[in-house]
């Protein structure tokens, strides 16, 4: 993912995750609040430190999509 699109989805989450703290206190739901706020930088930091999952054709495996018959 680049740097540009990882760093915007982290300012989106934390402000939802600001709002949803906020919003959770206003109801008066205090365990859900402190859950936000202990998840919340496990989410971030697992944006950044796990790479993206790309697949890699393996060597004489057909390419996605190809449907055509061995041999031809």
């Amino acid at each position: 993912m680049p740097f540009p699109v990882k760093l915007g989805l982290s300012v989106v989450v934390t402000l939802v995750i600001i709002a949803a703290f906020f919003h959770q206190r206003a109801l008066g739901h205090e365990g859900p609040q402190w859950a936000l706020l202990f998840l919340a930088p496990f989410m971030l930091v697992a944006l950044w430190i796990f790479p993206e999952v790309t697949r890699k054709p393996v060597d004489g495996a057909p390419a996605a999509g190809d449907t055509r018959p061995k041999g031809t």
